[in-house]
């Protein structure tokens, strides 16, 4: 697969990736080597890496707890305390081997030390791979408030190797997916139709889907680089769906949703939305409900629930002057930004869902 040059890094695929990467610290000589993993990737992808890197500097494994409840402020003090501690320099290099909680922390991590540091992004889950490999994004979550502290901060270089995709579970894998199927909605119907059918999806198949959706996100970032425009596209589905997702991730009584099964809510509830506002045609909203319950399932948001996660509706970061924001569809890959939403059509929204 071709490398896709994003703004002014690329992301380079499986064996080339290694090449490229190699041959970047052979060049550039940092003095320290830092490879940033959690206990899985760990365990399941840094013996894979370690095979293919070739580096004659002193290399140091830092761990962290997996799960995006330690994506926060104070594991990154843990990470940079770790870093000073191994005497990092301001020539040191940081590899984040993992999901997109090590690479979005790990960017972030690299960007404030010593007012910044370089780093290189190694995605090995379907998500991370389709979503944060582009668009210079880095941050930590604030209590349940997604990604509420961060920057843009480029790395220099992504690597993506489908064989970690081995290692991830099966929900991973359509955790991800959901991602897929966004871009697929706000820009390329035809990537949609072929990702629907899961349970088709080998990795080899979804290699070719992920080479395609990272095309797409970088064809959005490299146009509106800091989200004042058609980068918001981006956001279909996130809306209601990181509300969701925050809520089920501090309430004690609910089990934890992945970033993609919140997202799948998001995208019914917003083609709802869509539909009521922009006349989406109720045929393709019904077909796409039918698709995402059926790779995802149904998950039970009580009516119970509505007025909390209409409180985090309130703390998206999206949102300006105290208006909930959100980006519709008046059909695939057609879209309008900035549409502001009542909340009795967002509750009618998640009924139905719910429905």
């Amino acid at each position: 697969m071709n490398p896709i040059l994003s703004n002014n890094y690329y992301v380079n695929f499986t064996e080339d990736a290694y090449t490229k990467l190699n041959k970047y610290i052979l060049d550039t000589k940092p003095s320290l080597i830092f490879i940033l993993v959690d206990e899985n990737t760990g365990d399941d992808c840094l013996p894979l890496f370690l095979q293919q890197l070739e580096a004659e500097q002193t290399i140091e494994i830092i761990e962290i707890e997996p799960g995006e409840e330690n994506k926060n402020l104070d594991t990154c003090i843990g990470v940079w305390n770790t870093l000073t501690e191994l005497g990092a320099d301001r020539k040191s290099l940081l590899i984040n081997l993992g999901g997109g909680v090590i690479t979005d922390l790990g960017g972030f991590v690299a960007s404030s030390f010593k007012r910044g540091i370089s780093f290189v992004n190694i995605p090995t889950t379907l998500l991370s791979m389709v979503d944060a490999s582009v668009g210079g994004k880095t941050g930590v979550d604030l209590g349940v408030l997604k990604n509420q502290i961060g920057l843009f901060s480029n790395p220099e270089m992504v690597l993506i190797d489908p064989l970690y995709l081995e290692t991830v579970s099966e929900r991973e894998l359509r955790s991800g997916l959901a991602e897929i199927l966004k871009h697929g909605l706000i820009y390329d119907k035809n990537l949609w139709n072929k990702s629907i059918s899961f349970k088709e999806l080998s990795v080899r198949n979804l290699s070719k889907l992920v080479h395609r959706s990272i095309e797409i996100k970088n064809e959005v970032v490299i146009e509106d680089p800091k989200e004042a425009g058609l980068r918001k596209i981006l956001n279909f589905g996130h809306t209601l769906g990181h509300a969701v997702e925050s809520y089920f991730l501090e309430s004690e009584a609910k089990e934890n949703l992945t970033h993609g099964e919140a997202v799948a809510i998001g995208i019914i509830t917003e083609g709802y939305i869509s539909k009521t506002l922009l006349n989406f045609p109720s045929e393709e909203l019904e077909n796409i409900k039918k698709s995402i319950l059926n790779i995802y399932g149904k998950i039970k948001i009580e009516i119970t629930d509505y007025d909390a996660i209409m409180e985090l509706l309130i703390h998206d970061k999206k949102n300006v002057g105290g208006q909930v924001n959100f980006v519709l569809l008046s059909n695939f890959e057609k879209h309008k930004l900035d549409c502001n939403v009542d909340k009795d059509l967002i509750i009618k929204s998640l009924n139905y869902y719910n429905s």
